[in-house]
């Protein structure tokens, strides 16, 4: 299969201090891929950098389209979903909200009440929490919430930063069964 995600002598850094320097990578379409490392490797700004939210050099392509230099949010419209490390949800906004939150540029409506449902059915737990605010989630709720509000995109590439820290062992189970149905399904997976 080709390549969906493509880096090509990728930098990035904060301020003054270089993190990656040209690293080369490809991801395969309709592939689970996992960065592994060491803390403070860079797996993290490699997935930030993709994302465009650090200052990087190089080429990023997502399917030989440049993404390299654009806005964050239009590397988002484009198909390219994040779940960063620590959850990211919106704690004062209920699950219901931050699922909204993730179909945001969507413009199917139908569509969006439909994925609402898949959701349920990846997660049947936000069912129940459908009205609850995010921050009185347990932590694993908070990944499901997290990983749904990502999908609710419908991303051609989904991005999970240590999407099974700290999480119960039994759901450490269901997700990577998750990620195997996505696979199935058709996205494209990139974990930390």
């Amino acid at each position: 299969m080709a390549a969906l995600l493509e880096a090509e002598n990728l930098t990035a850094g904060y301020g003054q201090t270089a993190v990656l320097h040209g690293i080369d990578f490809a991801v395969e379409e309709r592939g689970v891929s996992a960065l592994l490392g060491a803390n403070g490797a860079g797996k993290t700004t490699t997935l930030r950098a993709v994302c465009g939210m650090v200052r990087t050099g190089g080429e990023v392509r997502l399917a030989g389209e440049r993404l390299d230099g654009l806005a964050t949010e239009e590397i988002a419209r484009r198909g390219v979903a994040h779940v960063p490390d620590g959850r990211g949800t919106f704690m004062e906004l209920t699950v219901e909200e931050n699922m909204r939150l993730g179909a945001y540029t969507r413009r199917d409506r139908d569509g969006v009440e439909a994925d609402f449902e898949r959701m349920f059915g990846y997660f049947p737990r936000l069912k129940q929490r459908f009205r609850q605010q995010a921050g009185t989630l347990s932590g694993g709720e908070q990944q499901m919430l997290a990983i749904a509000r990502a999908l609710m995109a419908e991303p051609r590439l989904l991005m999970l930063d240590e999407p099974i820290e700290g999480i119960m062992p039994v759901l450490v189970d269901e997700m990577f069964d998750l990620f195997a149905l996505l696979r199935r399904e058709g996205t494209t997976l990139l974990l930390v």
